[in-house]
């Protein structure tokens, strides 16, 4: 299993895949690697859902941080082509978080999903001792749709043409650059366009745009791992092959600069926000064109085409490009920290 992250395809498949409880025939999609949401059957509608942390960076000022904490957990289902209806959430908050900073943290989140149309239908909220930011509870989120309406991120064919918004990195190097800013030796105008990533960090609604101007055959958030992550999991999972042109692959202003300062590959580092979309030809400048309107960076990075004998796999220029076996942004952040700390004690 991996140190940090996500636990590793092998111990998925030797562990968790054989042993997921009762086997039921509502379930049409149980848990599978590189997909982020399961399917239940209920009645013939199709009920998407899916589980993740609740993470709460108080340092990004509490509206924004529960407007990103949201976004990350509602992404999961949103990518599905389905809009996220309901909500489950649990929260586990750390002692030091006063009455009034949690009422800033819960109304955000109300306001958010009442714009989104999701309901809030459970939970449970507490504190307790020895928990601290930035992880402080779980949540599960839920729409309910047509089963012939989800994308998955392993439906890519050959022939589909491959869309990215926004760019790599754009998480990371938003998050670090703003939380630790004055760790960064770095010119103010680059710091600032570095910061401003974070307004990118949002996926929800590029999401449900992109299903509903289709067709969209297959489409996958860059998390953990980064965009070599995104599109290995896609490939594999479809059992095709990605051709990128790499120049036509954005990076978004201060991306590069940042990473270049923490020495670590944008392509392998988290970018919630950035969606990796394989579309039908016939759809790849309405799918655009609907992106574009909401202000979306989005640009064709390459094609699908058949997978020769290595299988699923990903080539950029001609050269393959392996899944990172960890994202450098857990190291990153951990130095960057560890450096805050430092100067805060000196």
């Amino acid at each position: 299993m991996s140190d940090l992250g996500k636990i590793d395809r092998a111990f998925f498949e030797r562990h968790i895949a054989p042993n997921l409880g009762a086997d039921r025939d509502d379930v049409a999609l149980g848990p599978t690697h590189g997909v982020d949401f399961g399917v239940l059957d209920i009645g013939g509608r199709a009920l998407v859902t899916a589980t993740d942390p609740v993470s709460i960076l108080p340092a990004l000022g509490l509206e924004r941080a529960a407007r990103f904490a949201l976004d990350l957990i509602l992404a999961d289902v949103a990518v599905s082509g389905v809009a996220p209806s309901h909500l489950s959430i649990c929260f586990t908050l750390p002692e030091g978080l006063t009455d009034d900073e949690f009422a800033t943290i819960w109304e955000t989140i109300h306001a958010e999903c009442a714009d989104l149309g999701v309901s809030i239908v459970t939970g449970h909220t507490a504190r307790y001792g020895d928990v601290s930011h930035p992880w402080v509870g779980a949540a599960t989120a839920m729409g309910v749709g047509d089963h012939d309406e989800i994308v998955r991120p392993d439906g890519a064919c050959p022939g589909d043409r491959l869309l990215l918004t926004n760019g790599p990195a754009v998480e990371s190097v938003g998050l670090l650059s703003t939380l630790y800013g004055d760790q960064l030796e770095l010119p103010s105008d680059v710091l600032a366009d570095a910061q401003e990533r974070l307004e990118e960090v949002f996926a929800v609604r590029d999401a449900l745009t992109a299903a509903a101007a289709g067709p969209v055959r297959a489409m996958h958030d860059v998390t953990e791992g980064g965009l070599a992550g995104a599109l290995n999991e896609m490939a594999d999972g479809a059992g095709v092959r990605f051709e990128i042109d790499r120049d036509a692959v954005p990076m978004r202003p201060g991306v590069r600069e940042v990473c270049d300062a923490l020495a670590y590959d944008p392509w392998a580092a988290t970018s919630c926000g950035s969606l990796v979309i394989a579309v039908d030809p016939d759809g790849v400048d309405d799918v655009r064109g609907a992106l574009e309107d909401r202000n979306t960076p989005v640009a064709e990075i390459g094609r699908v085409e058949a997978a020769g004998d290595e299988g699923g796999a990903v080539f950029v220029d001609g050269d393959r490009l392996e899944h990172p076996a960890v994202d450098p942004s857990w190291a990153a952040y951990a130095e960057l920290a560890t450096r805050a700390a430092d100067d805060a004690d000196s």
